[in-house]
């Protein structure tokens, strides 16, 4: 299964580059997919990439349901009982599938 969420682009960069804000963790993601991004916007990120904006109020939505699922999932013994590290990432792709992904792979860390 793949996942895509909202992120709060935080800065341009040269080639098709930017720097989004994901729940406090700093990625770098291809915005090539994407006309017209700026800063500011959110933005639809799937496998460290852009792939559409999404209007504030609905980012905001879609976060509040991505922190409602990890505290249930904390607070359910047959789901471990554990706190989530978040949104599911994507994993190596079953034989025959699609490429494959690092665990992860929502873009390189961003380091300063």
């Amino acid at each position: 299964m793949c996942l895509a969420i909202p992120a709060l682009l935080v800065e341009l960069r040269d080639n098709d580059q930017a720097v989004v804000n994901l729940g406090g963790i700093l990625k770098e993601i291809s915005v090539a997919l994407v006309a017209d991004v700026k800063l500011g916007d959110y933005v639809i990120v799937h496998v460290g990439h852009a792939i559409g904006v999404i209007d504030p109020e609905e980012a905001a939505r879609t976060l509040a349901l991505f922190a409602e699922m990890a505290e249930m999932e904390a607070s359910t013994p047959a789901l471990g009982g554990r706190a989530s590290a978040g949104p599911p990432q994507a994993g190596p792709a079953p034989p025959g599938g699609s490429e494959p992904h690092e665990v992860g792979s929502v873009g390189a860390e961003v380091t300063r």
